[in-house]
């Protein structure tokens, strides 16, 4: 009896373990299955083939913070703000000390670059009153620097360009017409450009090969030549010329990327003739927007001031100056003549001139032709004032004959931007008379007082070198002064 109560008791006691087992077991099944679960992310914005699987742990090391989510499993949950916010900060951390290497700059934005360096440079170099009026071994501005609009500027602009300004000189075009140029007479400076900038030691400086390099690239055809060989004479039809420069930019616009990235405006070219501005027109971007340097100056008739170039017209008989303006006399010779002009009748203010005061006046030497045994340096050496009237165009050989020979130079012109007028100050060397005043001319020039008149001529001694042509080119010559005013006009000009 006993016996089969044990067996009894034992199977309850077995039924009972074995429910507890099982029971155990279920449970820890259950809550196995929820730890070991994946977070499942899906969203057509962020993953393109559908629903990805991430394990937890893999999915703790690639979570980035974010400002109003956290993906964080159910333990992390009922973990504090405090440990929550010290992980994301860890994460957080992690990500922005990375660094990220600075894109490389182009060759364009480089030297747009230098360029914003170097006017900079040049606006902290505004002249003050107490600085020394001498800048190095080479430069000197005596009598206050008076015939610079911005000494300090200026000479600063200066050094800018000898640094770093470079011209890409297009090889496109066959002599006479294109490299070439007149070296002596009326339009001398057209040839001795080209030749410089082409050929000479100190062009070269300027010269580079490389367009990538360039700040402004140079066309180097030359108008006298083009008049002389293409144009029929009497015929006053400038549609030859048109259209070689039409056909030059054509070809340069077709083989190089340069033009047409500005159309023109970081491009330039160089004329001496009276129709350079009709040749210019061959191509209306060349016209309108490139930098035209130009001895007609004429601002009625297209010039702009703004990207235009006013280039001195220089006379060289048998390409040289004459000996007797070379070195002129000391400033104590005596000048007997007031004023002195000899010229032919063309254009429409020299025969003003010549009605009034040809031969009227002994003091005021006016001619149409000189008289015999009298040569025109002399006369100019002879002469406190010299009349440089117009002719046919604006421009005159006489302004720069006149500072040679430390003659003040009497501009007789209307709409004629003068030469480098955005550095010199033309007032501090010579005087302007209006064309309707001509008639009162000897009493204008009776009323400069002789103070002013020595200040007037001391100035002129300074602006020469400015005015000067050398082989080689010197420092602030002629040469320098162009390729300057094209470097003002360059440095002004902002690509976007």
């Amino acid at each position: 009896m006993e016996s089969r109560s044990f067996h009894v008791q034992y199977s309850l006691v077995s039924v009972l373990l074995s429910l507890c087992i099982a029971s155990i077991i279920a449970v820890s099944m259950i809550c196995g299955h929820h730890f070991d679960r994946s977070v499942r992310i899906s969203g057509a914005e962020l993953y393109q083939y559908g629903p990805v699987s991430i394990p937890l742990v893999e999915l703790r090391s690639k979570v980035i913070a974010a400002s109003d989510h956290h993906l964080i499993n159910s333990n992390a949950n009922r973990s504090s703000h405090l440990h929550r916010h010290l992980h994301i900060n860890e994460l957080v951390n992690q990500t922005v000390l990375r660094k990220i290497p600075k894109p490389k700059a182009s060759r364009e934005q480089e030297l747009e670059q230098g360029l914003a360096r170097a006017r900079a440079s040049i606006r902290r170099a505004v002249w003050s009153p107490n600085r020394s009026s001498t800048f190095d071994d080479d430069v000197s501005f005596p009598g206050g620097s008076v015939v610079y609009r911005n000494p300090g500027a200026f000479y600063q602009s200066y050094l800018e360009m000898e640094k770093k300004f470079k011209v890409y000189v297009y090889t496109e075009g066959d002599p006479p017409m294109a490299h070439d140029g007149p070296c002596k007479d009326i339009y001398s400076i057209e040839g001795r450009f080209i030749h410089e900038m082409e050929n000479g030691a100190v062009g070269r400086r300027f010269k580079t090969k490389s367009p990538k390099r360039a700040h402004v690239y140079f066309m180097p055809f030359s108008v006298t030549w083009m008049v002389k060989y293409l144009y029929k004479p009497f015929t006053y039809n400038l549609t030859p010329l048109r259209d070689f420069v039409a056909d030059y930019v054509r070809v340069i616009s077709s083989r190089h990327p340069f033009w047409n990235r500005t159309r023109g405006a970081d491009h330039f070219m160089l004329g001496c003739h009276d129709w350079t501005p009709h040749a210019s027109a061959g191509n209306q971007f060349l016209y309108n927007t490139s930098i035209r340097v130009l001895c007609n100056a004429n601002t009625s008739e297209g010039f702009n001031p703004q990207k235009d170039v006013s280039l001195p017209e220089i006379y060289l008989y048998g390409g040289n100056v004459p000996s007797k303006l070379i070195s002129p006399p000391p400033p104590q010779t005596p000048r007997p003549y007031l004023g002195f002009f000899a010229g032919g009748l063309h254009g429409p203010i020299r025969p003003i001139l010549l009605a009034h005061w040809k031969t009227r006046d002994e003091d005021l030497r006016v001619y149409e032709y000189l008289p015999e045994g009298e040569d025109y340096a002399s006369m100019m050496l002879k002469s406190r004032f010299c009349l440089c009237p117009s002719g046919h165009e604006v421009a005159s050989p006489r302004i720069v004959e006149a500072i040679y020979a430390e003659c003040v130079p009497v501009i007789l012109s209307e709409h004629y931007a003068l030469p480098f007028s955005d550095v010199l100050r033309w007032e501090a060397f010579s005087i302007r008379v209006e064309v309707s005043e001509i008639w009162r001319l000897k009493e204008v020039l009776m009323a400069v007082p002789e103070e002013k008149y020595r200040w007037l001529v001391e100035n002129l001694r300074v602006v020469r070198r400015h005015f000067e042509l050398n082989q080689p080119a010197k420092r602030f010559d002629v040469f320098h002064m162009i390729l300057h005013s094209v470097w003002l006009r360059r440095i002004n000009l902002r690509f976007a």
